[in-house]
């Protein structure tokens, strides 16, 4: 019941069921001279930057009230252009009642050339004059960091640096606030300071509490920061869910495009420092090891790449899951790529369900990926699922942030010994991290009797037809007679 009940609130937050691309309901449009109205206030703010992973989680607890002379239901949070480009998984929640759920957050669409753009939270309920409420937003930067030093020896300790605002941006006057920033290590050469502030306590940066602050106001720091492991970014993230009800399994296949963001090597690559660092353990930031958690029962795992199949990888098998372990052929430092695939099987009764209406429910993990601890970011992600040809009336909803969704569409897709071609829906997403690990896609959708017997009768139609042209064939007399 727990489960049905989910999935009926996912569905009907986003039901869509066509056959041409669609953009993903992410967006509002505003005059070309628009400005937030000064409606709000932040009575009490407190901004907390995690650097911890290789990239930058943000949250804003914020005591908002209204000084405007009627109900409002609409909230302004501003970006620079570049941050637009690289922000992603903007969630808003009432930090007092999580019953409300996850607020409407949509970008703005005014000025493109702007230099401040926005992301607009709509208020589940109009806050009326003089009343107050306390919301949480969190959000992501991929792309957050530069090395410092841009290049190092292959023994060298990695730095680095993350620019931000002491006094947190906003579209309204803020009494009181503070930002902390949290780091992965006590190792921080280098800090911007702002009179007393900050206060450093072992790993952590404390600037504020400061007073009023108007609208705008900025404070620009930077921080430079020990970190001793890759910085792992994902460009592209192709991962295909191809559903087979006739053989009763669920097929993923995931293509990655990965990139090491940390710091180049000053010089050559040496295989012999290397298996020295290697034997001494000491610490080192390329990347050596991928580990992927997969579902209990997965099975013909594959490991690929450029070059062909990899045997570096081993799996190991228990109740609860399938970890997959996998090492790239050469150590991964700072600027250099390694594009891989990874695929397995799985039984389909462990993500496809009949629905009480007779239809039938799939509920897989939206993004699954390698489990690091430093943490791997996706600059893109498409999400591909081939449902049985012949399934009809689509409906799908992804547990992801809508900010995030840049188009949803559901298609059709020939492959092998089709005839219209299969289902497919696919949905397409940017600037999204790890932290989204098995978030789920729920697609409901009907699949009736004809469709089920379409492609045996066709493969019988075809091997019947084979046949009767063989026999037509072979009782054809071919010779050659002479005439005298």
């Amino acid at each position: 019941m727990k489960l049905l009940s989910i999935i009926t609130t996912a569905l009907s937050s986003l039901a869509i069921a066509t056959a041409t691309p669609s953009s993903a309901p992410n967006s509002v449009s505003r005059p070309p001279t628009f400005a937030p109205p000064a409606t709000f206030k932040n009575a009490n703010l407190v901004h907390i930057i995690t650097l911890e992973k290789n990239y930058a989680k943000e949250n804003i607890n914020v005591l908002i009230e209204n000084i405007s002379s009627a109900p409002q239901d609409e909230y302004y949070l501003p970006f620079t252009a570049d941050q637009m480009s690289r922000v992603g998984g903007v969630e808003v929640k009432d930090r007092k009642d999580a019953s409300l759920g996850p607020f409407e957050v949509s970008a703005v669409e005014y000025d493109d050339k702007a230099d401040t753009q926005y992301y607009r939270i709509r208020l589940p309920a109009p806050l009326g004059p003089g009343d107050k409420q306390t919301i949480g937003i969190s959000f992501y930067y991929v792309k957050a960091y530069s090395p410092l030093p841009a290049a190092i020896e292959q023994s060298e300790k990695q730095y680095l640096t993350y620019s931000f605002s002491a006094f947190c941006p906003s579209a309204y006057t803020t009494t009181k606030q503070k930002t902390e920033v949290k780091l992965p290590s006590a190792n921080v050469p280098d800090y911007t300071k702002i009179a007393e502030h900050p206060q450093k306590e072992g790993a952590k940066l404390t600037y504020g509490p400061f007073g009023e602050q108007a609208a705008g106001a900025s404070a620009p720091a930077q921080v430079r920061f020990e970190f001793t492991k890759p910085v792992l970014h994902v460009a592209s993230l192709e991962r295909d869910v191809e559903v087979s009800h006739w053989g009763g399994n669920v097929a993923f296949e995931e293509r990655y495009d990965l990139y090491h963001r940390g710091a180049n090597l000053s010089s050559e690559f040496s295989r012999i420092q290397w298996q020295r660092t290697q034997r001494t353990r000491a610490a080192n930031y390329a990347l050596t090891e991928m580990r992927f958690p997969l579902r209990a029962g997965s099975s013909e795992l594959y490991y690929t790449d450029a070059i062909g199949n990899v045997s570096t990888s081993d799996v190991f098998a228990t109740k609860r899951e399938v970890l997959l372990a996998t090492r790239p052929r050469y150590p991964v430092f700072g600027g250099w790529k390694f594009p891989f695939v990874i695929g397995w099987n799985i039984d389909a009764g462990v993500f496809l369900r009949r629905s009480q209406s007779g239809g039938y429910v799939l509920n897989v993990p939206f993004l699954e990926g390698p489990k690091q601890p430093e943490g791997v970011e996706y600059a893109e992600v498409t999400v591909q699922v081939l449902l049985p040809e012949g399934a009809e009336n689509v409906k799908y909803h992804a547990d992801i942030p809508a900010s995030s969704i840049v188009e949803s569409s559901v298609g059709l897709k020939r492959t092998f010994l089709d005839t219209l071609g299969r289902t497919s829906v696919t949905i397409k997403a940017k600037n999204l991290v790890d932290d989204f690990r098995d978030r789920e896609l729920v697609i409901t959708y009907d699949y009736p009797l004809s469709a089920t017997l379409r492609k045996p009768l066709v493969i019988f139609g075809s091997t019947l037809a084979v046949f009767v042209a063989w026999w037509i064939i072979g009782g054809l007399e071919v010779g050659f007679s002479s005439t005298k």
